[in-house]
């Protein structure tokens, strides 16, 4: 009777049947979409993949982000290179202290293997820093004890001085003894209008098992214009490296970190004699590189862009003090087989300029080799890349038949970000190569720059001195 009558009232009242159908019908619409909304939100508060907390996440570049939250291959081998160097100075730093409150690393859902008494089980685990998660607002729910911050998780996010150049500056064994492996610190030193000193504490070899050794290297241009090399051999039983600080000892000479501050010690008897400090400026650092592509290994770090240095100077028993000078550290390491390289750092008024890179079997590594860095108070402005060095001009060396270019030229560029560099090459010194098969000759060069551009959106201008080295054949030809 019931369905009979609906049928007689849709027949006679049809437009208002229509419209209670249609706002049932609505009706009806509204209440699956809120379910389906609901079961997507419970869905996902139950997924272990998905980051909670903060305005903006951060993923590796190339990841996919499904089969991330999946666990599909493409998720599992994913890092963010150099995190603590993003953490502390790119998003952390001072520069975007006015637009980021915090920044909270973090791992989620990694695979890992836990293999105990002969079984291995499959799982999968995350880490964060308390403190960090608690400011974004993503802290755990704890049930029971306590959740802060170790010591450990302290030096990671906020290191002390010392912490933060051991961490930059420490020393490496090569996972494989090679005979080409070497790692240096190097020091650069201006300690007047026209004098200047390359200071090298250099441990090379077969490390740790096979045939190794060390050498302390030092090069003086002086007043007048010439330059005086010092090398002095250091035999493996009287080094001492280490893997986890930037200490370093050659026989008489070493070099010594504490609290950010470097003593340097380097001497050959009756002939050299230094002591210096070097104070790196704040903020003013390159984090570590390391390009590996077997057999091939080059890394690179710079603890010091800048910074001034306190010492004295002495060249068989003639002596010069150094107050408030010039400074530079940096520090390699790898398997150097015939590899050359392009590298300069530049200081001006407003930044600090530091370009390099490598080549190997005479053919650049990657399809844009090397990089520029665009260094002001508050750290890195910028990492623009370029292809090559354009050289012009000839000038004598004290090498018969070895030519220096008198000037060069390159521009990198990073999306709408271009730098053109310049330089006027004023003076240079020419040294062989230590493998004499490799047929090159290793050129120091001092000159003066101009830098122009725009960087992030502005247009900047620089100029200033620098040091540059580069490799020539020995007819002077690139």
């Amino acid at each position: 009777m019931l369905l009979v009558l609906a049928f007689r009232h849709l027949l006679v009242r049809k437009g208002r049947s229509l419209v209670l159908l249609a706002g049932y019908a609505l009706g009806v619409g509204v209440m699956i979409v809120l379910l389906s909304v609901g079961e997507a939100m419970l869905a996902q508060s139950r997924d272990v993949a998905l980051v909670g907390g903060g305005e903006v996440t951060v993923l590796p570049e190339g990841i996919d982000v499904e089969a991330m939250r999946t666990g599909g291959v493409t998720g599992m081998f994913f890092g963010i290179d150099r995190a603590r160097y993003l953490t502390r100075q790119l998003f952390g730093g001072p520069r975007q202290r006015r637009l980021v409150a915090s920044v909270a690393p973090a791992i989620e859902n990694k695979l890992v293997y836990l293999s105990a008494h002969g079984r291995r089980v499959v799982t999968r685990a995350g880490g964060e820093f308390p403190s960090r998660a608690r400011q974004a607002g993503a802290a755990l729910t704890l049930v029971a004890g306590q959740w802060s911050d170790t010591p450990a998780d302290s030096a990671w996010l906020t290191p002390t001085r010392q912490q933060l150049y051991d961490e930059l500056d420490h020393f490496h064994v090569p996972t494989v003894p090679d005979s080409t492996w070497g790692e240096w610190h190097y020091f650069n030193i201006v300690t007047g209008p026209n004098e200047w000193w390359y200071v090298t504490l250099l441990v090379g070899g077969a490390l740790p098992t096979g045939r190794w050794g060390g050498q302390l290297l030092v090069t003086h241009h002086s007043p007048d214009g010439r330059d005086e090399r010092f090398a002095a051999p250091v035999p493996a039983s009287a080094i001492r490296i280490d893997t986890a600080a930037a200490d370093l000892t050659l026989g008489a000479s070493s070099v010594r970190q504490r609290d950010g501050v470097y003593h340097v010690l380097a001497g050959i008897d009756g002939q050299l004699a230094l002591d210096f400090t070097l104070h790196p400026a704040p903020n003013r650092y390159f984090p570590a590189a390391e390009l590996r592509a077997e057999p091939f290994i080059s890394g690179y770090v710079v603890p010091a862009l800048s910074g001034t240095v306190v010492g004295r100077f002495c060249i068989r028993g003639r002596c010069g003090a150094a107050v408030d000078a010039p400074g530079y550290h940096d520090h390699n390491w790898g398997i150097w087989r015939a590899v050359t390289w392009e590298w300069g750092v530049a200081h001006g008024s407003a930044f600090d300029v530091l370009y390099g890179g490598v080549r190997t079997a005479d053919t650049a590594v990657g399809g844009a080799p090397f990089f520029l860095a665009a260094v002001d108070s508050l750290g890195i402005r910028q990492v623009l890349r370029f292809r090559d060095v354009h050289y012009a001009g000839a000038q004598r060396t004290s090498n018969p038949g070895v030519a220096a270019p008198t000037r060069f030229e390159l521009t990198a560029r990073r999306e709408a970000d271009t730098m053109r560099l310049d330089v006027d090459v004023e003076q240079v010194h020419a040294s062989a190569a230590a493998a004499a098969e490799f047929r090159r000759y290793f050129l120091q060069m001092r000159g003066r720059f101009t830098l122009g551009g725009r960087l992030t959106g502005e247009a900047v201008a620089d100029s200033g001195a620098g040091f540059f080295e580069t490799y020539v054949s020995g007819s002077g030809a690139r």
